[in-house]
């Protein structure tokens, strides 16, 4: 996630001050995404070093003003023209999680799969309450609209995230079912022929001769 861009957009219309800054940045996301005042500071500075924010005096209370630049105004606008780029995609701990748990000796995959989409439900349930909430919100004109549309813009990139991962996990659960039918299907046909059972001797009447 790019924490510099966030901050540019947020100086936008106009200079701000370090906890101003983590405050707007966690109201616009809901606090998803959740920032430290240090993190904020030292993104301010590097954006300062590279002459795209430039301290702008103080306000009343004596709190460090930043303002954006030129410079960074240009930066945020090719940010929101550049496509997020999917060359490269990030690490996913459970993708990783079921890989390596694949073949790993004494790990019930199935068993990690269902414990995983038991999580991934709840969360999604959980998602989808807090959308209404916010929905709820915008509609009651209760609180700042802005933020509550940003809001959620990103509950509902985490829902559609999690009914995604839920048919994923599904789709491993009947990989997993049949590559195991495939394999104890190979396994059958593969056994040696020094393994199989003589045939039975034909049954013989009275005279010693073959019924047959």
């Amino acid at each position: 996630m790019s924490i510099r861009h966030g901050l540019l957009a947020l100086l936008e219309p106009g200079a701000r001050y370090g906890s101003q800054l983590r405050s707007e940045f966690e109201s616009r996301t809901g606090a998803t995404w959740p920032l430290n005042v240090g993190q904020v500071y030292t993104t301010l500075n590097r954006l300062e070093r590279d002459g795209m924010v430039t301290q702008d005096g103080e306000d009343e209370a004596g709190h460090a003003l930043y303002a954006i630049t030129e410079q960074g105004r240009t930066e945020l606008r090719n940010w929101f023209a550049t496509p997020v780029d999917r060359s490269s995609p990030p690490r996913d701990e459970l993708a990783i999680k079921l890989a390596m748990a694949v073949g790993t000796p004494g790990v019930d995959i199935r068993q990690v799969i269902q414990s995983q989409r038991h999580h991934t439900v709840k969360a999604m349930q959980d998602y989808t309450r807090l959308k209404s909430q916010a929905l709820a919100s915008i509609e009651s004109g209760g609180s700042t609209e802005r933020d509550d549309v940003a809001w959620l813009l990103v509950l509902e990139q985490l829902i559609f995230q999690t009914e995604a991962e839920a048919r994923w996990l599904d789709h491993c659960e009947v990989r997993l079912i049949r590559l195991s039918a495939a394999t104890g299907r190979t396994a059958a046909t593969a056994r040696p022929a020094t393994g199989e059972q003589p045939p039975a001797p034909a049954a013989t009447g009275p005279s010693g001769r073959s019924r047959a």
